[in-house]
C-alpha cells in the first residue's frame, strides 16, 4: 500500500474513532498516535496524518454543511460513520489541499477506495456520487490539467487502482 494511501487510511480510521468516541478533541492526539503505531509502523511521513485529521476537524462545520447540501436525502447524523469519515476526508482534500500535491481526481479516487475497503456494499457508489456532485459544483477544477509525472506517489496510487 502506498505511503499516502496508508496515511489517508489511518486518518480516516482516526476520524471514525474520534466520531465514535463522542467527538472529544482532547482524545485526538492519543487516537492518532495509537492508529499510527497500530496500522502504520515505519510510515514515512506521520505528520501528514496528523495534519490531515486536524485540518478536517477544524473544518467540520463547513464540511458537514457541504455533505448535507450534496446529499440532502441523508442528514449528516444518518450517514454511516465510516462513510461520514471518508466523505470528510475526501471533501477536505478536494477543497483544501494544494491541487499540485493532491489533484481533485486523486482525492476522489482515494476516498472511493477507502469507502470500498472500509464501508458497506454501497459505500463506494455513495462516496463517488457525493464527491462527484461537489467536484462538478466546484467547476471541475484541474479537468484540463495535463497528467502528472508517474513518479508522483498519489498518481501511482491512482494508476494502481485503475489497473
Amino acid at each position: 500500500m502506498a505511503s499516502r494511501h496508508l496515511s489517508r487510511s489511518i486518518a480516516m480510521q482516526s476520524l471514525y474513532e474520534w466520531d465514535f468516541k463522542g467527538k472529544h478533541n482532547n482524545l485526538l492526539p492519543e487516537i492518532i498516535a495509537h492508529n499510527l503505531k497500530e496500522f502504520g509502523p515505519g510510515i514515512e511521513d506521520s505528520t501528514f496524518v496528523g495534519d490531515l485529521v486536524m485540518g478536517i476537524i477544524a473544518k467540520i462545520p463547513e464540511i458537514d454543511a457541504i455533505i448535507e447540501r450534496a446529499a440532502p436525502q441523508w442528514p449528516i447524523d444518518q450517514v454511516a460513520m465510516v462513510d461520514r469519515a471518508v466523505l470528510r476526508l475526501g471533501i477536505y482534500e478536494l477543497m483544501h489541499s494544494d491541487p499540485e500535491q493532491v489533484p481533485p481526481k486523486v482525492a476522489i479516487n482515494e476516498a472511493i477506495e477507502l469507502a470500498k475497503t472500509f464501508g458497506g456494499n454501497a459505500s463506494g457508489r455513495f462516496i463517488n456520487g457525493v464527491l462527484g456532485t461537489i467536484y462538478r459544483e466546484l467547476g471541475e477544477p484541474g479537468k484540463d490539467t495535463p497528467p502528472r509525472k508517474k513518479e508522483d506517489p498519489d498518481v501511482n496510487t491512482a494508476l494502481e487502482q485503475t489497473t
